[in-house]
């Protein structure tokens, strides 16, 4: 597709665009086996940088309080009553450590986004915690998955393929290296 076509999608779709960007975002978060990043990138291609990461940073948020919610109503109470007071008397941490934890994980590519939603749902990781959290984040991921899709659908497409390789090897080298050290042996 070329940067005249998406201009033509986005201007037949008008608001229902960003709601669709948003929506799918949401869907792929609560839906596990779903990716996003591919809704990322097409929100970047789609609405640029600025409100590309904006959509996409709001459908993730969604998902992810949707997600919260969904375990700490379903799950929380069972794990409650195997745990006892176990669960609020530091078995799953701080709420500082819990929100460190989350916010971190955020900023890790390889890190399962959705099974980390609903594994803070289980947690005595307050609601507000969690949504600052997640929303502090998730802007860096946003922001790169949208510039990449903005880049991929401008006239230097070619170009940001490079830049996906590299932050691919970035991202991957020291997973590789970790794993042949322990291989090794040390």
């Amino acid at each position: 597709m070329t940067r005249a076509d998406i201009t033509a999608w986005v201007d037949a779709a008008g608001i229902l665009g960003p709601l669709v960007i948003v929506g799918l975002m949401t869907m792929a978060i609560v839906a596990s086996p779903l990716p996003s990043a591919p809704v990322a990138v097409a929100a970047g291609a789609a609405y640029g940088h600025v409100l590309g990461t904006g959509l996409v940073a709001l459908g993730a948020e969604l998902g992810a309080v949707i997600a919260f919610l969904i375990a700490r109503r379903l799950g929380r109470s069972a794990i409650q009553r195997y745990l006892g007071a176990k669960l609020e008397t530091g078995l799953m941490g701080s709420q500082n450590a819990l929100m460190l934890t989350v916010f971190g994980s955020r900023l890790l590519p390889f890190v399962s986004f959705d099974l980390i939603s609903y594994a803070a749902g289980l947690t005595a990781l307050r609601f507000w915690r969690f949504a600052l959290a997640t929303a502090a984040g998730i802007l860096p991921a946003s922001f790169i998955l949208a510039h990449l899709g903005s880049e991929l659908a401008g006239p230097d497409g070619p170009g940001a393929i490079w830049a996906v390789l590299g932050l691919g090897l970035m991202t991957g080298a020291p997973l590789l290296w970790a794993t042949w050290k322990r291989e090794q042996g040390g």
